[in-house]
This record gives C-alpha cells, sequence and structure tokens, in this order.
C-alpha cells in the first residue's frame, strides 16, 4: 500500500460544492489502495477577507496575532472537508499543524519549517482515516503559533511527505500542470510532462505560480517525487523530479515574469573596496532582498551601479540608501518602477550557443529597450518596462517553438497558500 500526499489549494475548496468535489477526489484515490494524507489551504478569499478586517480595527497589527488570526482560515477548511468526507461515507480526521507534530523557527509570518513529528499522522492511518492537515502553519518549540508565508500550504505539502516517506505528493492547482508560460497569457502554450526541479526552482523564483520556490526546494533536497495536476480536470499532471527528458529541438523549457520590479541606481560612489558591502549590508539588516545587480564603467575614480527590487520595498531601500550616504557618499541615487523581469528557463541552455542572443533580438525586434539583463547556466532574465510585457512573452515563446496547437485549460484564480 503506497502513501500518497494531496495538497489543495483554496480555490480548490472555495465553496460546497467544490468542497465535495475535493472529497470525491480524495475518497477515489483512498479506493485505490492508497493511504491519503491531505493538506488544504484557507476557502477562497477567506485569508484576505481576514487581514481586510484586522486592518479595519488596527492599521499595524501585530504579527504574532496576524498569525493567530489567519491560521483559522485553514481550520475552517481541514474541519469543513472532513465532516464533507464523512457524509460520504468515508473515515476522516483533521490537523492543525501544530497537532501534526509541525515545528518552525520563532519567526512570524514567514516562518521557515524545523521538524515534523508526525505520530499523530501515523496514528490516524493506521486507523485507517484520511488525515487532513492545515496547510501554511506551524508552532514553535516556546507553543508560539506562526505562519509560513505565502505558498506554505505547498511548503507543508512537500516537507509532511518528505517526514512521512511518502510515495507521492500531488499538488492540485487551477492549472493542469507546469505550463512552458503563463497559459492567461498564451492561450497555446506547452504542457510539459516532467520538468526538472533545477528548472522549476528558477521559474518559481523568477514569477511562475504554480509553485512555491521554497517547496521546491524541499522537493529537490529530499527527492520527493512531486507531480502537479488539476483540481478540475483528470488530466495528466507534470512530473517534477531531478532529471527530465529533453524534447527534441527544445532548449527553453519555460518563460517566467515577474510583475513587480523596480530599479534603483546609485551613481557618482567611489570606486574602493567595501562600498557594494556596505550598501547591501544596510538593504540586508532592513529585510529587503536585492535581485540583479549591475556596475558600470568607472570614470575618474567614480562608479555608477544599479539594482532591482520588489516593487513593494522601492520606497523602503530608498530610504536605507538615503541613510547611508554618510558612510558611502554619492553625487546622485534614483528609482525607477513599473518595470517588470521575464525570464527564460531551460536545462538545455548550458550547451546551446546563442539561446540569449536570441532572446535579445526578439526583444529589440519589438522596439522594447532591455534595461538590465542577469543570465545564470539555465536561466536569462532581462528587465523591460511592463506595457509590453504580454507581446515579448508570446514573441519569445514562438522563438523557442514552444507553441502548440492546443489550447491550455485555465481554471479560476488562485493565490498561492
Amino acid at each position: 500500500m503506497s502513501l500518497i500526499v494531496m495538497k489543495f489549494g483554496g480555490s480548490s475548496v472555495g465553496t460546497p460544492d467544490r468542497m465535495r468535489h475535493v472529497a470525491g477526489r480524495i475518497l477515489a484515490r483512498q479506493r485505490e489502495g492508497h493511504d491519503i494524507v491531505v493538506v488544504v489551504s484557507a476557502m477562497g478569499d477567506t485569508t484576505d477577507d481576514l487581514i481586510d478586517l484586522s486592518k479595519q480595527l488596527n492599521p499595524n497589527p501585530p504579527a504574532r496575532e496576524m498569525d493567530m488570526l489567519l491560521t483559522t482560515g485553514e481550520q475552517v477548511s481541514i474541519a469543513l472537508l472532513a465532516m464533507t468526507i464523512r457524509a460520504m461515507g468515508g473515515e476522516a480526521m483533521s490537523l492543525t499543524g501544530w497537532q501534526a507534530g509541525i515545528t518552525t523557527e520563532p519567526v512570524h509570518g514567514r516562518a521557515k519549517i524545523a521538524d515534523i513529528a508526525p505520530d499523530r499522522v501515523h496514528a490516524g492511518l493506521k486507523e485507517g482515516r484520511i488525515v487532513i492537515v492545515a496547510g501554511f502553519q506551524g508552532v514553535t518549540e516556546a507553543g508560539e503559533i506562526t505562519t509560513l508565508g505565502r505558498g506554505g500550504s505547498d511548503t507543508t505539502a512537500v516537507a509532511l511527505a518528505a517526514a512521512l516517506n511518502a510515495d507521492l505528493c500531488e499538488i492540485y492547482t487551477d492549472v493542469d500542470g507546469v505550463y512552458s508560460t503563463d497559459p492567461r497569457v498564451v492561450r497555446n502554450a506547452r504542457k510539459l510532462d516532467a520538468i526538472t526541479y533545477d528548472e522549476m526552482l528558477e521559474l518559481a523564483h523568477l514569477g511562475a505560480a504554480v509553485l512555491h520556490p521554497r517547496a521546491v526546494e524541499y522537493a529537490k533536497q529530499y527527492n520527493v517525487t512531486l507531480v502537479v495536476r488539476s483540481s478540475f480536470t483528470d488530466r495528466e499532471g507534470t512530473q517534477v523530479k531531478e532529471e527530465a527528458a529533453m524534447e527534441q529541438g527544445i532548449v527553453v523549457r519555460g518563460i517566467a515574469y515577474d510583475k513587480n520590479v523596480a530599479r534603483i541606481s546609485i551613481m557618482g560612489v567611489e570606486d574602493v573596496p567595501g562600498v557594494l558591502a556596505k550598501v547591501f549590508g544596510a538593504l540586508a539588516d532592513a529585510g529587503i532582498d536585492v535581485d540583479i545587480i549591475v556596475q558600470s564603467g568607472v570614470q575618474d575614480g567614480k562608479a555608477d551601479f544599479s539594482f532591482t527590487v520588489s516593487g513593494d520595498v522601492v520606497d523602503a531601500a530608498m530610504r536605507v540608501i538615503e541613510e547611508v550616504r554618510g558612510a558611502v557618499p554619492y553625487r546622485e541615487a534614483t528609482s525607477e518602477s513599473g518595470l517588470v523581469k521575464v525570464s527564460i528557463v531551460g536545462a538545455g541552455m548550458v550547451s546551446n550557443p546563442g539561446v540569449a542572443a536570441q532572446m535579445f533580438q526578439t526583444i529589440s525586434g519589438l522596439g522594447v529597450n532591455i534595461k538590465m539583463v542577469s543570465t545564470s547556466e539555465i536561466k536569462v532574465s532581462c528587465v523591460i518596462d511592463a506595457e509590453p510585457l504580454n507581446d515579448v512573452v508570446r514573441a519569445l515563446h514562438t522563438a523557442y517553438g514552444l507553441d502548440t496547437n492546443e489550447q491550455a485549460f485555465v481554471g479560476g484564480p488562485q493565490v498561492r497558500r
């Protein structure tokens, strides 16, 4: 008998009818002879509604109390799903994250899982029950309730699969697998039968919302067999694994984009050792992640450099830059919002010259200026203005031979939890 972990997002359980549909899929899997552990997110827009409610009462709510509040959304889902399965003739039990033995680091809002001791999960399975675990949450050693941040339910599912030594972890979402790009932008996007951990990790980091990067990291670290499939159809999904067969002639496997990018430029900085360390150390201390960094040539002992941050934190980053001006004198600092980052990803790029040049030619052929470039062995990213993004994605998709004659299935909107 095999053990399968099934994860369902908020849109999958957003209504009573969808809850019944999910319960039916779970029971069907159990009837195939599998032990089943289920991880679910909060129903529909529950989390956003709770956040809005909290801000009506306190514009700056304490992080501890926000975790206490937000974890209730998943508790509603697990209890209702267990009730639904019972009503359909199955045996099920619901567990919060801490009841399932998920211990996290002592950080509110974005905690990482430190350990899982799934004794109660094992006990429920031995009793023949379907065990339903609340995603997105855990508890510290001191007994404080924590949340795992966006994508937390994906991470919960994969981490549980690793701790339980599960045979398979299925992530059910609103599309029927991992596509070569967002099927809402390119309707004839290619559904991938398989993709490597490294490719999926790059796509996830670069903006593809189908899986959260931390979940992919867990899957790679513990070699969890991971499948992404649709909550709404029975089509085969996409397997994420260590190695994936390359299709003939397909070097680029996917195109991702991030629509929330800002560029900060600092001009006239002394070209001496330690300057970058001071600037980016201060940004790190403020909790601001930096992505692409480009330094221009040195002239008269002065250098200019630019970097990108999330559009949400550009104002905070500019305040940090102003604060370090005494330690790192500069002539001028500017910011530019309304940018996007578009990226191509493929393990075959490392052995195929000219892939980046084709990307640059395709973008410039649309009359679009490339503002910044970043590369690695399996990806190339370009920062451009936001307005032509969809046209650029479609052009790149065609240029790399990723178009198909089939229309991609697109379900309802889903926030990664």
